[in-house]
């Protein structure tokens, strides 16, 4: 059982197709989607549009995806493994240490967020449950995506680090016979199941 925040950053595909993989691998996800991203989804995806029905929003933008990008499917999931909590939710059970997860993600991680969760400042659920899993001791991956970065990142990439999360920036790389966009996303995504030890059929691996 895996939590995943998605927040306003360029780059929501990252947090669309690592949804979809979670969900093809046969983990249970908990997901928040932050206002902002909800809107920067639709920016990125046309297509997409809000739905008043969360989980079904997330189904259209894992469609849309694949559409936009021609990513390649890694077989069907089960969309009753999908829960989707509003971020204004503080009873939401990812608000509780007691709540048992195998790790956390933010996929993409604004640099708002990443100033919110290294100072303990809780804006939304997202922030909440990252702090849960910092203090819990359990994974928590925040996958960065700003640049340049200033002083204030840098410092706050340290605090994270030294609190027991994972800093994994957006960084594709161009190895493992690269041709697409949606290669490039997956070169992403396919590094952060590996650091959740979930298996994957990305391959595009270093030889």
């Amino acid at each position: 059982m895996f939590v995943l925040g998605i927040t306003g950053a360029s780059g929501t595909i990252y947090g669309v197709r690592l949804l979809e993989l979670l969900l093809s691998a046969g983990k249970e996800v908990h997901t928040v989607v932050s206002p902002t991203a909800e809107l920067v989804l639709c920016d990125e995806l046309p297509g997409l549009e809000l739905n008043d029905d969360p989980r079904q929003f997330l189904f259209a933008a894992i469609e849309q995806a694949r559409h936009q990008y021609g990513f390649r499917s890694q077989g069907p999931f089960d969309q009753e493994k999908l829960f989707v909590h509003r971020p204004e939710d503080y009873f939401a059970p990812i608000s509780s240490g007691s709540f048992a997860t195998e790790g956390m993600m933010v996929c993409p991680c604004t640099g708002s967020s990443l100033g919110a969760i290294a100072s303990g400042v809780n804006q939304h659920l997202i922030h909440r449950a990252a702090e849960v899993h910092l203090k819990e001791r359990r994974p928590l991956i925040l996958v960065l995506r700003e640049t340049p970065l200033s002083g204030i990142h840098l410092r706050n990439l340290l605090t994270i680090t030294e609190a027991g999360g994972t800093i994994l920036p957006a960084i594709p790389h161009f190895y493992g016979n690269t041709q697409t966009v949606a290669d490039l996303v997956d070169s992403v995504v396919a590094k952060v199941l590996d650091q959740l030890k979930v298996p994957h059929q990305i391959k595009n691996r270093w030889k």
